[in-house]
């Protein structure tokens, strides 16, 4: 493959991964709950809720947009 071919391939996957992330919906599976935007607001409904569940799995994914 040419660097050409690559840089085109690269284009394409972050194309469809943008499309995918604005506009491929944003529902959770049945039974989980919906996911929530952490705010300083709603921080200690998080914390006790995740701190409640301690004989579960529990995940905590932050993500920051910089």
């Amino acid at each position: 493959m040419s660097r050409k071919d690559i840089l085109i391939a690269a284009v394409a996957i972050a194309l469809v991964g943008a499309f995918f992330y604005f506009y491929g919906g944003h529902q959770t599976p049945n039974g989980q709950l919906p996911l929530r935007r952490l705010t300083t607001q709603n921080l200690t409904e998080v914390k006790n809720a995740f701190n409640a569940a301690k004989g579960e799995v529990r995940v905590l994914l932050l993500l920051s947009p910089t």
